[in-house]
């Protein structure tokens, strides 16, 4: 896999109520709009669940995230199809590893921002 400035990747992923659920369990956010559904017979996903998409991006690079910044614009529900697509936006190679900034922006099915962050990490040679 390429590691160089301006290269693009992309992850998407639907949540599912039990993962959700699952998600709730492990790290302890049982708020009641992650445990009950609403009208539509959704859960809403937590923001750190929507956020792992990225994560997996980040995984597939080897990358070691030093600083994470997040912005949560809109609710993401169980059903919803989220995508993820992470910019390089810098990378810079140091000694033994490679300084990296990703900007990334998760939209949903219907094309709408849900959330936006940035980071700056390492990845080893």
């Amino acid at each position: 896999m390429k590691v160089e400035t301006g290269e693009v990747l992309t992850y998407s992923r639907t949540f599912t109520v039990e993962e959700t659920l699952q998600f709730g369990e492990v790290s302890g956010d049982q708020g009641r709009h992650h445990v009950e559904k609403d009208e539509h017979g959704r859960l809403m996903v937590h923001g750190l669940l929507t956020a792992s998409i990225g994560t997996k991006i980040g995984g597939d690079l080897n990358y070691i995230a030093r600083e994470m910044n997040m912005e949560f614009l809109r609710p993401v529900f169980t059903g919803d199809t989220i995508t993820c697509v992470a910019t390089l936006t810098n990378v810079q190679q140091q000694e033994d590893y490679k300084q990296v900034n990703v900007t990334s922006i998760y939209t949903n099915q219907n094309g709408k921002q849900v959330l936006i962050g940035n980071s700056k990490g390492i990845i080893r040679d």
